[in-house]
């Protein structure tokens, strides 16, 4: 590949206008120590731009800045109180500084003038975000983590673009691309695909699966699979069997970025902390601990939806919305400069909800896609989302009446807050009594997370939090509780919906919910999750109404006397109409079909219907098969 740090040298011309040319990952970054170009080059970068099809940007030397106290009184000065800022963050190493605010579109709504008076005035290259409504030590945290590693990660993007730019690619007739099915095929849980080609080796997710310790993890002792030639981790989302087992690759020694969106990276460094923290409880051993969590975070790089990536020398990504959690991708891998394209959808919903758009369904150029399939089979037609909001909205006020409780176990992530939303919306329109909705532990943490990235969220939802400053996760209906006390005056107190982990019962807050309200027949369970194999969930889902429970290390033996549902129309994942559909308005059609993430009868069903309806060839391979795609 041409030396493109010497291409942009020519193109400037004077090389006195140059101090550093650097790479963040595969953006281009030249620092001056000219104010005058600082300030002024944005046509002659446009131009560059143009001819390297490359992201250009232009920085001031580290050593001409503003002092950081300083550059805070006059950011605010030049922000105004409108905005309402609550952090500034200087990263003195990259020249730049973000502005978190409450209200960050009072700043974008004159952007180009005021990103301008404050570059001028302190000579940082400002970005800005928004702070979290409701508190979230998390975010805080992560802010700083990466803030406090800023030196780290100037080298580490740049090593990622030199990597990237240095390497002498040729496509030629010996030229493959292969993936490797290492968890996730055939099955629910521990979902990782290894993308491999001649010069590279991509992981696309890397998760767990919690409900089964025998196939908990996936299977990375597969021949094709080496740690120490992985270039690269893409993850589509935040739930754990898709992301549980990334900070064990970094205990393992993998040094190298992981990519997905900013609220993925939010979430999943959340649910990892949780589970560390669950384990701790329960005595279990651990897969991971703090410190592999925090080594994750240092090389995490997040990138935007319809943002192009170079990832390695070979393959590009673009993340495009999945409609299945907040920040939740499919992935879309252009390989050996179009030599071959992948979408890889990991979880979507092919159709709008509460709080995400549906997802997307047009790329620019798909050969293969590997497509979940978790409703795949024959029979998995879920009901309208009118139906299922009705019934949902019936067994709440039926329960109600009598006095009794609603307990909803959710995922960490998703349902809960989709959930939020609609109850929210009921009882602002009359159509609920206000009751109060019990939101536990960490849904809360993670609601939290929701109110920092509503451009991430569906455009009526967006609009309302952005254009109406009217937050509905602010509703005062919304009770938050983490200890035992506040839980058990929930259960002692009168009518309520309590939103609990985990989904599928098989541990957290809902089992604990769940043994105080099942042997009253005034209380409801409502099932709205996915229920694993061999989880309480899935037993309750098949009619089982005596179980056994361990609660403080005893089992104990209940019978179950609360009227338990279970609500198909609020999945995150697409059902068998709307797989079909996807395909049949994909663009462009792909020629290969391959399915994932599924149990073995849904996807075989999945797999003959979709071949004889499209005539495109469709597989279904086992975990541990490797497929040569071109």
């Amino acid at each position: 590949m041409t030396d493109i740090k010497k291409e942009i040298e020519e193109l400037i011309g004077d090389s006195s206008l140059i101090e550093d040319i650097n790479f963040e990952v595969s953006n281009v970054i030249i620092y001056t120590k000219n104010k005058n170009f600082f300030l002024n080059s944005s046509e002659l970068i446009k131009s560059i731009v143009n001819k390297e099809r490359k992201r250009v940007e232009v920085r001031l030397d580290p050593s001409l800045l503003e002092d950081g106290e300083e550059s805070k009184k006059i950011i605010n000065k030049i922000a105004g109180d409108e905005a309402d800022i609550k952090e500034i963050w200087f990263d003195k190493e990259r020249s730049t500084v973000s502005i978190e605010a409450l209200r960050p579109e009072a700043i974008t709504a004159d952007s180009r003038r005021l990103m301008n008076e404050i570059k001028e005035k302190t000579g940082w290259s400002v970005s800005l975000s928004r702070y979290p409504i409701i508190k979230s030590d998390i975010v805080k945290a992560i802010r700083e983590m990466l803030y406090a590693n800023s030196k780290f990660r100037r080298k580490l993007l740049n090593s990622i673009g030199e990597k990237i730019y240095n390497s002498n690619l040729e496509v030629t007739d010996k030229y493959w691309v292969r993936i490797s099915a290492l968890g996730g095929f055939r099955h629910v849980g521990r979902s990782a695909v290894l993308l491999q080609t001649p010069f590279s080796s991509v992981l696309m997710d890397c998760g767990v699966d919690v409900s089964n310790q025998r196939e908990l993890a996936p299977r990375i002792d597969a021949p094709e699979f080496d740690i120490s030639k992985l270039d690269a981790v893409v993850i589509t989302h935040s739930h754990l069997d898709h992301c549980g087992f990334l900070p064990v690759l970094y205990k393992y020694g993998y040094k190298g970025p992981v990519y997905c969106t900013a609220p993925t990276r939010d979430v999943m460094t959340l649910l990892h902390l949780d589970y560390i923290s669950l384990g701790n409880k329960t005595n279990s051993k651990l897969l991971f601990d703090v410190a592999d969590v925090k080594e994750m975070l240092k090389y995490s790089i997040p990138i935007n939806y319809k943002e192009v990536t170079d990832i390695t020398s070979d393959i590009r990504i673009t993340l495009h919305n999945s409609g299945h959690i907040l920040g939740s991708s499919m992935i879309h891998a252009n390989v050996g400069n179009g030599f071959y394209n992948i979408v890889y959808t990991g979880d979507f919903k092919y159709a709008a909800s509460k709080t995400l758009n549906r997802a997307d369904n047009t790329f620019e150029r798909a050969e293969a896609i590997i497509m979940e399939s978790t409703y795949g089979g024959d029979r998995d037609q879920q009901p309208s989302r009118e139906e299922a909001e009705q019934f949902f909205l019936d067994i709440i006020t039926k329960t109600v009446a009598k006095g009794g409780k609603v307990l909803v176990p959710v995922l960490g992530v998703g349902r809960a807050q989709e959930l939020m939303l609609l109850i929210e919306e009921w009882q602002r329109y009359g159509l609920l009594p206000e009751i109060p909705v019990v939101v536990d532990g960490m849904l809360w943490d993670v609601t939290a997370i929701y109110t920092v990235y509503p451009e991430f969220m569906n455009t009526e939802t967006k609009r309302r939090i952005v254009e109406h400053n009217n937050n509905p996760f602010l509703s005062p209906i919304f009770r938050h509780t983490v200890s035992e006390e506040e839980r058990q005056q929930v259960l002692s107190g009168g009518p309520a919906v309590i939103l609990a982990t985990s989904g599928m019962m098989n541990g957290g807050p809902s089992v604990s919910y769940f043994a105080n309200l099942c042997e009253s027949d005034k209380n409801a369970v409502v099932l709205v999750s996915y229920q694993g194999a061999g989880t309480l969930g899935r037993t309750l889902q098949n009619g089982g109404r005596e179980v056994d429970i361990e609660l403080n290390g005893k089992v104990r033996h209940f019978s179950v006397s609360s009227l338990i549902f279970s609500i198909e129309g609020f999945s995150g994942h697409s059902d068998r109409d709307q797989l079909e559909r996807y395909i049949h308005d994909m663009k462009p059609k792909p020629r290969k079909i391959i399915l994932n993430h599924g149990e073995e009868s849904k996807i075989l069903e999945l797999s003959h219907y979709l071949r004889k309806r499209f005539r495109i060839e469709t597989v279904a391979p086992h975990v541990l098969d490797a497929i040569r795609l071109k």
